[in-house]
C-alpha cells in the first residue's frame, strides 16, 4: 500500500490527505488502539520543493473544512531559539574556525530535544488553538536534530491531538529490523516504531 502511494501523483496524494486528516475517525484518534497519534508522511527527497507547495495547499485545503493545523518547521525552531538565547551570532563567528565535530557537538547541546526543543514545541501548543499539528524542516536540521529524538520526547507531551510529521526519505516497517526512519532514503535516522505511515491509514 505505501509503495503505491509514494509512485502516486503529487495531487493524488493530496486528495488522500485530505480527505484522511480532514476526516472525524482521524481527528478524533480512532482506531490507534493506545499508540500515540503520530504520522509520518514520507516523500522523495526529489521532489522537496514540490511537497512545500503540497503541504501549503493541504494547510489550505484543510483550513475550508474547519481543521486548524499548526505548524512548526524544526528548521525555523532551531534559528528562533539560538536567536532568542544569543547562540546565532556566536554560531556565525565560529563557523568558518571551528571543525564539523565542533560544531554539530555544540548545535546538538544548544539544541537538546528533550530540554530545549520539545518544551519549546510543548509551549506554542499550548498558545495556539488546532486540531492536527505538521512538522516539517526535518531534512534542513540533520544531523544536529534527530527526527527520531523528536518523537521520542515529543509522544510525552503530544498525546492530545494527531500529530503528522512530513519525512523527507522513507519509514520502513519489518519483521527483521523492526521500523526505521531512513532520510533522504540512504540515512538510517534510527529506530522509531510508534508512529503510522500515514499512507497505510484509511479514512
Amino acid at each position: 500500500m505505501t509503495g503505491l502511494w509514494m509512485d502516486a501523483s503529487l495531487p493524488t496524494r493530496l486528495e488522500h490527505l485530505v480527505r484522511l486528516i480532514g476526516s472525524p475517525r482521524f481527528l478524533q484518534k480512532q482506531g490507534l488502539g493506545n499508540e500515540v497519534p503520530f504520522f509520518i508522511c514520507p516523500f522523495s527527497p526529489a521532489v522537496a520543493v514540490e511537497m512545500e507547495k503540497l503541504q501549503k495547499q493541504l494547510v489550505n485545503r484543510l483550513s475550508q473544512r474547519g481543521v486548524q493545523v499548526l505548524q512548526i518547521n524544526l528548521y525555523d525552531l532551531a534559528r528562533d531559539l539560538m536567536v532568542v538565547e544569543g547562540d546565532w551570532d556566536w554560531w556565525l563567528a565560529n563557523e568558518v574556525s571551528k571543525t564539523k565535530q565542533e560544531l554539530l557537538d555544540e548545535l546538538q547541546r544548544i539544541l537538546d530535544s528533550e530540554t530545549v526543543l520539545v518544551p519549546e514545541i510543548s509551549r506554542r501548543m499550548a498558545h495556539a488553538v488546532f486540531d492536527v499539528l505538521f512538522l516539517n524542516g526535518v531534512g534542513e536540521v540533520y544531523p544536529f536534530i534527530r527526527s527520531h529524538n523528536v518523537l521520542n520526547n515529543l509522544q510525552k507531551v503530544a498525546k492530545e491531538k494527531p500529530t503528522v510529521m512530513f519525512f523527507p526519505g522513507e519509514y520502513t516497517h519489518s519483521l527483521e529490523k523492526g521500523a526505521s526512519l531512513d532520510l533522504f532514503g540512504r540515512l538510517r535516522d534510527d529506530k522509531y516504531y510508534r508512529a503510522f505511515n500515514i499512507y497505510d491509514c484509511e479514512i
